[in-house]
């Protein structure tokens, strides 16, 4: 039997693989690391489409100074377009600089804003953001447990960072039962460079794992091992 033309081209338009356009190529010549491409194709869409997405990695590129000029303060103007839209990673990277000072004044509330933003949908920076200010009692009251819980949120998703505070909760038991084999475990997970981070925070979990290991026994040791060989990361979300 002889299908009619129209339903014919439509079955063979959705066997054919999708097309990838220039966010979809932006953003992957980004992850590639060819940042003057990913700014060549993701500056467009960023200044002339209002893509958030665009935005928010064009913002990363002033942050990190990759294919274009390092700037702290256009990267706050680029990720502040982006959050706008509810874009999670641009609301967390400008909760941060909000936290520290870095590109605009430094704001507290401002932090706790855009950080509970990227939370809400799950975005690992934002979590472990919302965890410090939670320990240090920013914007709510102090609350270990509560830290603990967005910390261990980003951890499960695979955040160094939170694994490396997590790490640290367990062996002091803050928040969370003392518990040595689960600190041990965190720390050496936090100590897998991804690329995502700066250098001094693997090493800051290399000297965390180093240290508690003298302090606990072998058997301890050993069962932190093996806990960290068997974890799996849960699928990022809002990143």
């Amino acid at each position: 039997m002889r299908l009619p033309v129209s339903l014919s081209f439509l079955l063979v338009a959705a066997a054919l693989p999708a097309v990838a356009g220039p966010l979809e190529d932006g953003i992957a010549a980004y992850n590639a690391k060819n940042f003057d491409k990913a700014v060549e194709l993701l500056q467009p869409l960023a200044e002339k489409s209002n893509n958030p997405q665009a935005q928010e990695k064009i913002g990363r590129l002033y942050h990190r100074g990759k294919g274009l000029p390092k700037d702290a303060g256009k990267a706050a103007e680029w990720y502040l377009k982006a959050a706008e839209q509810g874009d999670a990673p641009a609301a967390a990277r400008l909760g941060s600089m909000y936290w520290i000072g870095e590109g605009v004044p430094r704001d507290p509330n401002q932090a706790v804003k855009w950080y509970v933003l990227g939370a809400s949908k799950g975005n690992p920076l934002a979590q472990v953001g919302i965890g410090y200010m939670s320990m240090e009692g920013i914007g709510t009251t102090v609350d270990f447990a509560a830290a603990a819980g967005w910390f261990n949120r980003a951890a499960e998703q695979g955040d160094a960072s939170a694994m490396l505070a997590l790490g640290t909760l367990f062996e002091l038991g803050k928040g969370v039962p003392k518990d040595v084999v689960q600190a041990y475990k965190w720390y050496s997970l936090a100590t897998v460079d991804d690329g995502e981070y700066e250098q001094e925070l693997f090493d800051r979990a290399k000297r965390s794992r180093d240290a508690l290991a003298r302090k606990i026994t072998r058997a301890q040791v050993e069962e932190g091992e093996r806990e960290a060989r068997n974890w799996k990361p849960l699928k990022r979300s809002g990143t």
